[in-house]
């Protein structure tokens, strides 16, 4: 075969996720050219696709190595070293590309990305607008733009963005389905029918799983606000039978995990190690996905002494780079650490931290499933205060049902079966984190919270030691803590009770998932 026609097999099966025959491919390109600068990046993209950044990174070095002045691989590689949280190496490439070509539009959208990742959506906004002074029309800049206006609260602002993209893509599925995350389809039918068309024409079975899933959600959120329940909820099952049919997701994965995480801590005892304060304070909200993290985040975030720094990967990956392989925890790792005077974890966790500049000590991290993490927390932050979020569980999957979480972590969420069953994983863990040290985790119910808010709120504040502030009861006018999750619209209003019992309307469709919850 041609080496062109090699380059664009193995272009192909990089776009169709196949990612280990694209690996192997190129490869073979490799041992048959050797210098060509170009093979190792394209081989890059494909180890960085399925996940492997280190070896990403070796074999974008390479093409470096081979071509100096490749600029795309330098691009990956700074991408690949912001996917393993190596943010610093990755800005200073992003910089150099950007000292260099003043309008790589790829860089620079790469570099606002970094920015949006850590909170910086000032310095985020100032790259985007210096590309779009390049070329004002280009969806994916406004697209990133979009993201960082919503984020912020500037919501007319990220829809002007959206409509601009729409009036050059005008059947982009994914644009479609950002809209409608700002639209209220009770009170604004804006884009429901463009949806509806789009979902019925000839070409949407040529739309990628992705676009398709996408747009499925997002009509099946319009019908649920039109009160269809029924045809909203057809959309819901299209868009998370796609979701699981491209994942090959099986739960008994986090089976092994959680039932070894219970019998790892089962024979330590968290109260031998007295690892030294650290400088800050984490506050740690975690709990099930849509319990409420973001809300109690944004309520502790709105006080003049708290950072709130979102949904941080740091714990969660430095636990599994140090104490985890093949889903087994290294008890005696565990027990090693804890008794030296280095706080390995706490240390790591700080050096992530310190590229974010925040200005108070206090600082809240609400990764949800952090919860699965908490003898860690326990053990290296000694000096963190952890508040547990929950909400009734029907409530509950069923929000998870409604939507869609890109992270890999959350592969589980596509399946009424598998939402159940993870939902039961976390309840036994959290049974089994309190049997440990319940005095430290302070429960917030969602519904309590709802019902009695102000009083709920006080008590939030004062389990995290801080003085009582007026502003976070009125914490959906502050905006100085950005929200990148999928409750970026409800949290930025007043607590409303509406999501209370939700799961009524679609009781009759979730008999699959609730007989689980109900046993």
């Amino acid at each position: 075969m041609d080496p062109r026609e090699k380059i664009s097999a193995v272009q192909n099966l990089i776009s169709i996720n196949k990612f280990d025959e694209a690996i192997y491919h190129c490869n073979k390109l490799i041992k048959q050219f050797p210098n060509v600068s170009y093979f190792y990046n394209l081989c890059g993209l494909a180890y960085q696709g399925n996940k492997q950044m280190l070896k990403s990174i070796e074999l974008f070095t390479q093409a470096i190595h081979y071509e100096p002045g490749n600029i795309a691989a330098k691009n990956n590689l700074a991408n690949s070293y912001k996917y393993i949280n190596q943010n610093l190496k990755a800005e200073e490439i992003f910089k150099s590309i950007i000292a260099d070509d003043p309008k790589n539009i790829k860089a620079l959208n790469n570099y606002a990305n970094l920015k949006k990742k850590i909170n910086d959506f000032k310095n985020a906004k100032l790259l985007l607008l210096q590309a779009l002074e390049i070329d004002e029309n280009e969806p994916n800049i406004l697209y990133s733009l979009a993201e960082c206006h919503q984020s912020i609260g500037e919501i007319d602002e990220a829809k002007k963005c959206i409509l601009k993209i729409l009036k050059i893509q005008p059947k982009n599925a994914l644009v479609h389905k950002f809209l409608s995350g700002l639209n209220n389809y009770k009170k604004d039918g804006s884009n429901f029918d463009e949806m509806k068309n789009i979902y019925q024409s000839e070409d949407f079975e040529k739309y990628s799983p992705e676009q398709k899933m996408n747009l499925c959600f997002a009509l099946g959120k319009a019908l649920e606000e039109k009160e269809n329940f029924q045809d909203s909820f057809e959309f819901l099952k299209r868009a998370n039978f796609i979701g699981k049919s491209k994942s090959n997701y099986q739960i008994s994965n986090e089976e092994k995990l959680f039932d070894n995480i219970i019998k790892t801590f089962q024979q330590i005892d968290n109260k031998k190690f007295n690892k030294r304060n650290l400088d800050n304070k984490i506050i740690f909200i975690c709990g099930m996905p849509r319990s409420g993290t973001t809300l109690v985040e944004q309520i502790v975030a709105a006080h003049s002494q708290v950072s709130g720094a979102g949904e941080l990967e740091y714990l969660q990956n430095i636990v599994k780079n140090i104490f985890l392989e093949n889903l087994t925890l290294n008890k005696d790792k565990i027990i090693q650490e804890s008794s030296y005077e280095k706080n390995i974890v706490g240390q790591k966790y700080n050096e992530f931290l310190n590229f974010h500049n925040f200005t108070t000590k206090v600082i809240t991290d609400k990764a949800p499933q952090n919860f699965i993490w908490l003898g860690f927390i326990k053990i290296f932050f000694p000096n963190a205060k952890i508040i547990h979020c929950s909400r009734d569980p029907k409530d509950n999957c069923l929000s998870l049902f409604k939507n869609y979480f890109p992270s890999k972590d959350m592969l589980w969420s596509f399946d009424q079966t598998d939402i159940a069953k993870y939902y039961k994983l976390y309840l036994k863990l959290m049974n089994f984190w309190n049997s440990k040290f319940s005095d430290s985790i302070f429960d917030v119910k969602y519904e309590k919270l709802v019902s009695d808010s102000e009083n709920q709120i006080k008590k939030i504040i004062e389990f995290c030691d801080l003085e009582w502030e007026q502003n976070c009861l009125s914490f959906h006018k502050n905006t100085k803590t950005p929200i990148q999750t999928v409750s970026v619209n409800q949290a930025r209003k007043p607590i409303y009770k509406s999501s209370v019992n939700s799961n009524l309307k679609f009781s009759e469709h979730l008999s699959e998932m609730f007989s689980i919850l109900d046993n």
